[in-house]
């Protein structure tokens, strides 16, 4: 019981003043309840309390009007297991219930402002609790400090002035998650907000999970295919991976991720899309592309747009990975794009000078690595004994002026298991996605690929590596040998076919066919400009003659030496015909 002074008073709140024998029971309660001292009842009329009453004694509050009942309801009910069978239980709760004469812990605002209130009087609440206050808006405890604590706030301040009652609710901040979210946008709390009506929750999950252990992991060896030629073939991402997409603004990145997210179709993946800081119009744009090439059966959409509050887009990650492990702790696969972190840190930034934090480089607080940290680490090829399941994370950075060295950029770097660095001097030169060979890297490697792309894939960074040096040295150059003509030629070719339009992912044959025939010099004598066409007809071509030869590496991931000698044998008879179709 919270410490008192010997003499002070006792608050009564009803609509009707209580008789003599009402106010003994009173006394007989206080003086029982707080032994030792010299409590004087003093009554107030509240009319919102008919059928009941509201005692406050210092920082206890003994809540027996009719709301007051009712909200002990609803917490013994939601504090009912969470089974398929939970109507008996609730039944039985029912009948066994009575209302409670403990006191109800209670604070009180002392100031509010910014998506920030400060609260006196909330001594036992902890770090990540949810409060409620008195016009219903909730907040999270962000702070503590001696005799009082910070909360930032899930809504509009406006209604909360300061001395307004402030209650705990015991739950540390969560969403709801469950098989109803396929398909949904929802904001950082998880209420839906694309008009499709409510979305049944199968539990109830925290957003803020302590990441899986060494033990509970295994290796990252199986492939997440992107359907980007230029990604599966240099840089492949695995099962349970974090790699890093930077670049500077408008380079591409949302664009890579969304191409990501539709060659998971048909694929058993979940896909999130954690959308931070954007507009609501590119949001809903997003949700219709993915929605007209019927990929939003299997995605959800995390949402907390510019016009939010610091406090939701600093949350909203955490929320979607939340709803991610749900589905990674069922043994599935589930894919989540944070889009992106350098607005999350900003918000984060925001947040932390609010609340009077030291800010240390670029202003941002000294924790903001952590931040990063526990949020990307919660991404994981888990154990067979945990089911198997994995959450593979692509997250975001945009960069100013291509500075990687910059804090946010560096941090990540270091968090991740390899970057996917998009130039801008590529996007504008027509090179999309703008990937850049030689800053870019994956930090899996060939353990992320199928036995059929590490072989077809070969030498090609070494090929293109070469290509690079060439080209910087015969800049200085104008009398060429035909040996370094034939080689700049190829380099040029190679770095066509690594152009893809967006939305058009390819399949795993489709790559391994394009790669085979480029690095064996079969389409060597077509010209740069025309490669482009002529491989969306060579693999139109091999889809109509060799069926069964696609269906074979789609299916087993494997290249065979006579599936290989068939597909050169093939790619040489279309570039007969293409070369004398062009004459």
């Amino acid at each position: 019981m919270n410490s008192m002074n010997n003499a002070s008073t006792a608050l009564l709140y009803s609509a009707q003043e209580p008789t003599a024998a009402q106010r003994k029971r009173f006394a007989d309660f206080l003086a029982r309840t707080y032994p030792g001292q010299a409590l004087t009842l003093e009554w107030k009329e509240d009319a919102s309390l008919a059928g009941g009453f509201r005692l406050e004694v210092g920082p206890d509050i003994y809540d027996w009007s009719l709301q007051g009942r009712m909200q002990q309801l609803r917490q013994r009910i939601e504090a009912l297991d969470n089974s398929d069978n939970v109507l008996p239980l609730m039944r039985q709760a029912i009948e066994d219930w009575a209302p409670s004469t403990k006191p109800e812990e209670m604070g009180t605002v002392l100031t509010v402002g910014d998506e920030i209130a400060t609260i006196a009087g909330l001594e036992d609440a902890v770090y990540g609790e949810v409060l409620v206050f008195s016009n219903g808006i909730k907040g999270m405890v962000q702070e503590l400090r001696p005799g009082q604590l910070c909360c930032v706030l899930f809504g509009d301040s406006s209604g909360i002035e300061a001395g307004d009652p402030v209650r705990r609710t015991g739950k540390v901040a969560g969403v709801p998650v469950g098989e109803g979210f396929l398909g949904r946008v929802v904001d950082a709390l998880g209420s839906p907000i694309d008009g499709a009506g409510p979305i049944q929750a199968d539990a109830y999950y925290p957003v803020e999970r302590p990441a899986p252990g060494i033990i509970d992991r295994q290796p990252v060896n199986q492939p997440m295919e992107t359907g980007l030629l230029a990604i599966d073939a240099l840089f492949p991402i695995g099962r349970g991976q974090r790699e890093l997409i930077i670049g500077d603004r408008q380079t591409g990145k949302t664009a890579v991720a969304l191409d990501t997210i539709l060659n998971q179709k048909g694929k058993n993946v979940v896909c999130i899309y954690v959308a931070i800081g954007q507009k609501a119009s590119s949001v809903a744009l997003l949700a219709e592309n993915l929605r007209r090439r019927g990929a939003m059966d299997y995605c959800i959409i995390v949402s907390a747009p510019a016009s939010d509050s610091a406090s939701l887009q600093y949350i909203a990650p955490y929320a979607g990975t939340s709803i991610g492990e749900y589905f990674m702790h069922q043994g599935r696969d589930v894919l989540i794009v944070y889009d992106d972190l350098s607005k999350h840190a900003i918000a984060y930034r925001a947040l932390s000078l609010l609340l009077e934090r030291s800010p240390g480089r670029e202003a941002y607080p000294g924790d903001v690595f952590y931040l990063h940290s526990r949020l990307l680490e919660r991404s994981a090829h888990l154990s067979d004994e945990k089911g198997g399941g994995s959450m593979t994370a692509l997250p975001i950075i945009e960069t100013q002026a291509g500075d990687v060295s910059a804090y946010i950029p560096t941090n990540v770097i270091s968090i991740t298991d390899g970057q996917l660095f998009l130039e801008s001097s590529l996007f504008f030169s027509g090179q999309r996605p703008a990937v850049n060979v030689g800053l870019s890297v994956s930090r899996v490697g060939g353990d992320a690929q199928t036995k059929a792309m590490k072989k077809a894939a070969g030498a090609m960074r070494l090929d293109l590596a070469q290509y690079r040096e060439m080209e910087v040295f015969t800049q200085f150059s104008s009398d060429l040998d035909d040996a370094t003509k034939r080689q700049l030629t190829y380099g040029q070719g190679l770095m066509r076919l690594l152009r893809q339009k967006q939305y058009h992912p390819l399949t795993q044959h489709e790559q391994v066919i394009t790669l085979v025939a480029a690095l064996n010099h079969v389409l060597q004598d077509i010209p740069a400009s025309q490669i482009g066409g002529a491989q969306q007809e060579m693999l139109a071509w091999f889809a109509e003659q060799d069926p069964a030869l696609c269906q074979r590496i789609d299916s087993t991931g494997l290249l065979s030496d006579d599936d290989r000698q068939q597909i050169l044998a093939l790619a040489r008879v279309f570039v007969a015909q293409y070369q004398k179709k062009g004459q």
